[in-house]
Formats: C-alpha cells, structure tokens, sequence
C-alpha cells in the first residue's frame, strides 16, 4: 500500500498535527486512534493492512490521525473545564481546518470517519455533531458516555460531546442520509453502550446497523474482523 506521513498545522491547537495518509485516491475514511494513541497505532496492531484490497484498488483513502487525548479527557492534571475545552479546539481543527482540506483533495461532499475504543467515540461525536460533514460512520468497541472523565462536571461543551445527551434532542436531516455502524462484540465490556445508542438512534428513526459480533471481547482481533466489512458497505 501506498504510505504517506504528514503534518498539518492547526491554527485552532497551534501545533502540527501528524497523520499517515494510505492510498493515492478513493473515499476518504479518517481514523481515530484508541485511547491516548497516536497516529500510526494503526499500521502498528495491523488494521490498516485488513484495508489493503480497498486501498490498492482505489475504493478508499485512510486518513490515520493523531489525537490529542492527553491534552483533553486524559488530561487529569488540567481543570475538567479546560480539558473538554481542548477538546473543542479539537473538534473546530477537524471541522474547519481538516476536513475541508479532505474534501477539497478527494473531491467529495462528506467523508467517512471510523475508529476502534475510544477513537470510535471520536468518531461517533464527530459524526452526530457534524452530519453535513460525514457521510459513512463505523465505530467498533466505543463507549459513548464520557462524563466519567470529568469528575461530576458539566456545561454546554460536555453536553454537546457527549452523544447520549446531546442526540436525543439532536435535529439535522442529514442524520437520516449516513451510513451508520455501531460495531461491538458479544463479551465487549462497551455492548451495553452501543445497544443504548442504537435505542437513542431507534427513538428518533434514524436507520444504522447495529453489529455484535458473536465472539470475542474489546481487543484488536474483533476490530480487525469488522473494519473491511464496514468498508465494503460504502
């Protein structure tokens, strides 16, 4: 597969930003690292090798980037405020800084976004808060509730990233135009958090699949087994 290693300034964060860009052309996917993980987490457990027959082949482009989760939820040195606020500059970095620059290199509306444990929040929340963006959402062994990293504290900004408080009220007809998968597994310990998302989901008529897989528990093999799955239903 084709490997290319970028940096790209963000002007929100104020830092370089690194990512692994695979393939020349194709629908772009951007992948979300695991908890604290960095870019090339992916090419490191191998998942991004299940998706060489989508890349070789022109279907589709992964965009591994890298998070800043030690700067934001994980940051327990930082006032819970200040962390769901780095948080924010991280979301306006994805939405008016790097996505826009996917779309203009791929030509295309909305993107795909994916990820595995807590980069399936990532792309979950980002998805849900910006549907005119995405198109094709995969997440795989998420939870979805993260006010357990903030030790009881609460405002607008953890409301609105925090998907089982914000989608119950959400209201974009866009949500009824993405392709989405809520991908966990029979002994997943995240299972009960993705059948109370496809409830939330169902309540509002919003069409996904929810996909447990009838083995295996939150670790790379089960997410290795979903994501080409998940890339062949775009």
């Amino acid at each position: 597969m084709h490997e290319d290693y970028r940096k790209w300034y963000s002007h929100h964060l104020g830092r370089d930003m690194e990512m692994l860009v695979y393939g020349n052309w194709g629908y772009p996917v951007v992948l979300f690292p695991t908890s604290m993980g960095h870019y090339y987490e992916y090419k490191d457990f191998g998942l991004t090798e299940t998706a060489r027959w989508f890349v070789e082949t022109g279907k589709v482009k992964l965009y591994c980037i890298d998070s800043i989760d030690r700067d934001s939820w994980y940051a327990r040195h930082l006032h819970p405020g200040t962390r769901i606020w780095n948080h924010v500059l991280y979301d306006r970095f994805l939405s008016e800084e790097f996505v826009p620059g996917i779309q203009r290199e791929c030509n295309v509306r909305k993107i795909g976004v994916a990820g595995a444990s807590f980069g399936g929040y990532h792309a979950l929340n980002f998805a849900f808060r910006h549907p005119d963006q995405v198109g094709h959402l995969f997440s795989m062994g998420a939870a979805f509730d993260v006010r357990s990293f903030l030790g009881g504290y609460y405002d607008d900004n953890v409301y609105f990233n925090n998907p089982p408080d914000f989608m119950p009220n959400a209201q974009n007809p866009e949500f009824h135009h993405m392709n989405i998968v809520l991908g966990t597994s029979a002994y997943d310990f995240c299972k009960s958090g993705n059948i109370q998302m496809s409830d939330i989901l169902n309540r509002k008529g919003i069409q996904h699949t929810l996909d447990i897989t009838p083995w295996g528990d939150h670790d790379w093999p089960v997410w290795k087994d979903q994501f080409p799955r998940y890339l062949s239903m775009i």
